[in-house]
């Protein structure tokens, strides 16, 4: 069975290292998702859509992987409409304490300021504009915290701050060289450094995965600490499980996980890929990853953290979105 995928997906012009997973049906998947969230009323009451964190954010972040593996020629319609969305969002003026202007930011930073365009560094300037500047928060975000694990709880303005990270590790080294730059990168640093020890597990595997951008959000040895304490964690079976990548707060309504998880185990072999390279470790999770693709419906299967949400909904889908993102991620960085 194997060997007929490879066959179809090599006369597809897929990579062989794409035979025991299926990016086309992944990107199926995905598009459809954005589909139905571009039509969802919740996800647009501004007027433009939602750059959620399990929908959006995961999706900007795979899709044009994906687009260049299966030999696309131009972003989806859904990638253009998340990107003019932050862009206008750049210059929307509500009070600095508003979390969703935090939070709309640092993506805004993360998706437009890779290049060396006015745009580009407007809108990273606008995200260092609103940087906390005093307090136990300096150098951080103001972020969503709504009780909703692993993106929107009390401590995850640390997670926003690995994304800030990213963003500016990806800019222009002459943007980066700007003395003002300097200053805000340094405070960024200064808060990773001084709060990780705190952090969910999960929270340092991006602060692992910002380090591999900015090297001095970390120590070397800490570094070293947060990928022997991921190994330590590995199932048996090569995944992880959610509760490996906590602690999280308890969420009396969530269905129970039992088991590595697609998610956890997508995130955690994506960042040791980048960290560390190929292994016969990760070998074993990205294995894991191969098998556990839905072979009709393209995703990979996980469940909200938070709430036992009813069959169909659309919230149900959150962590499976999340999850199809970085697994196809993982699965396409272990086969550059």
């Amino acid at each position: 069975m194997v060997a007929r995928v490879a066959v179809c997906l090599l006369l597809a012009g897929l990579p062989a290292a794409c035979a025991e997973w299926n990016p086309k049906l992944a990107a199926q998947y995905l598009d459809s998702r954005q589909q139905e969230w571009f039509a969802w009323p919740r996800a647009n009451a501004g007027a433009k859509p939602c750059v959620s964190c399990h929908t959006g954010v995961t999706y900007l972040m795979v899709r044009p992987a994906l687009r260049k593996v299966l030999g696309e020629s131009e972003p989806t319609r859904y990638e253009t409409g998340l990107l003019n969305s932050l862009t206008e969002r750049v210059a929307k003026r509500e009070p600095a304490a508003a979390p969703s202007i935090g939070v709309e930011s640092v993506l805004a930073a993360l998706f437009l300021g890779g290049g060396r365009s006015a745009a580009s560094a407007q809108a990273l300037d606008r995200m260092w504009a609103l940087q906390t500047k005093e307090g136990k928060a300096r150098g951080a975000w103001n972020w969503f915290s709504l009780d909703d694990d692993p993106w929107e709880m009390p401590e995850s303005n640390f997670y926003g701050a690995t994304l800030a990270a990213i963003a500016v590790g990806g800019a222009p080294a002459e943007y980066r060289a700007r003395p003002e730059v300097k200053e805000r990168v340094a405070d960024l640093a200064a808060f990773l450094r001084s709060g990780q020890e705190s952090q969910p597990l999960h929270n340092r595997v991006m602060l692992l995965w910002a380090s591999s951008k900015l090297p001095e959000v970390v120590s070397g040895d800490a570094r070293k600490s947060i990928v022997a304490e991921l190994w330590k964690r590995q199932q048996a079976d090569g995944g992880w499980t959610m509760a490996s990548l906590g602690p999280f707060a308890v969420h009396e309504k969530a269905p129970r996980q039992e088991g590595s998880n697609a998610y956890a185990t997508a995130v955690v072999a994506l960042v040791l890929q980048r960290a560390e390279g190929a292994s016969p470790k990760l070998g074993k999770a990205l294995a894991w990853l191969r098998t556990r693709q839905d072979p009709e419906g393209g995703y990979w299967s996980a469940e909200s953290m938070n709430k036992q949400y009813p069959a169909g909904s659309m919230e149900i889908k959150f962590m499976r979105d999340a999850a199809t993102a970085y697994a196809s991620l993982a699965l396409l960085e272990a086969s550059n």
